[in-house]
C-alpha cells in the first residue's frame, strides 16, 4: 500500500482518534495531507472537531464523577491541578475556550473542569466553540505549512514521506517528553 493510499484510507480515522487523545501534531499532519491532495481540508477539520469535542466531553464527565477522589489519591497531580483550578477561578470562560492551545494542560484540563463542578451545559457550549476554533485554526495551520513548505522545495514529492515521518516523530517525541519527563521523587 502506498503512502497516498494509506493516508486516503485511514487519514480521517487517524485524525479523529489522534484528536480524541491529544491532537496538535495529528491535525497539523492532516492539514498538510489536505494540502497535498490526499484528504479534504473541510473533512480534516470536521473529524478533528469531533475527535477533540468527544474526547474532552468524556474527560469532563470522568472528572465530574471521579475527579477529586482521583486527584486526592495522586499527589503528583495536585500541583498541576492547583494551577488549573487557579486559572479556572480567574478566567473560567477563557480557559474553557482555550485550554486546547495550552501545551501541557490540554488533556488534564477537561478532567479538572469536570472535577471543579462547572455546569454541564456551560462546559458543553464553551467546549463546542473552543473545539471548533481549535480545529479550524490548527487544521488551516497544517494546510498553510504544506503550502509554505512546497514553496521552499521544488519537488516536494520526493520528500513527503520523510516530512510525514519527521513530523510524526517530532510529535511522538514531544508527547513522550511531556509524558515521561523526570518527575520529582515521591516523599
Amino acid at each position: 500500500m502506498s503512502l497516498s493510499e494509506l493516508i486516503s484510507n485511514y487519514g480521517y480515522f487517524a485524525i479523529a482518534i489522534g484528536t480524541f487523545f491529544e491532537g496538535e501534531t495529528v491535525l497539523v499532519l492532516g492539514g498538510f495531507a489536505a494540502h497535498r491532495g490526499y484528504l479534504e481540508l473541510q473533512w480534516v477539520i470536521t473529524w478533528a472537531f469531533l475527535g477533540t469535542l468527544f474526547g474532552d466531553q468524556l474527560y469532563y464527565y470522568i472528572g465530574r464523577s471521579q475527579g477529586m477522589e482521583f486527584i486526592n489519591r495522586r499527589p503528583h497531580w495536585q500541583a498541576r491541578s492547583a494551577r488549573v483550578f487557579k486559572l479556572l477561578h480567574q478566567h473560567q470562560i477563557l480557559l474553557i475556550l482555550g485550554f486546547r492551545f495550552l501545551y501541557g494542560l490540554r488533556t488534564v484540563t477537561p478532567f479538572l473542569i469536570g472535577a471543579s463542578g462547572i455546569a454541564r451545559l456551560r462546559f458543553t457550549i464553551l467546549n463546542l466553540l473552543g473545539a471548533f476554533v481549535w480545529a479550524v485554526a490548527v487544521g488551516i495551520l497544517g494546510y498553510v505549512f504544506g503550502q509554505t513548505f512546497e514553496l521552499l522545495l521544488d519537488d516536494i514529492k520526493r520528500y513527503e514521506l520523510w516530512l510525514f515521518g519527521g513530523l510524526a516523530i517530532v510529535g511522538v517525541l514531544m508527547w513522550w517528553f511531556y509524558r515521561y519527563r523526570k518527575k520529582p521523587p515521591k516523599p
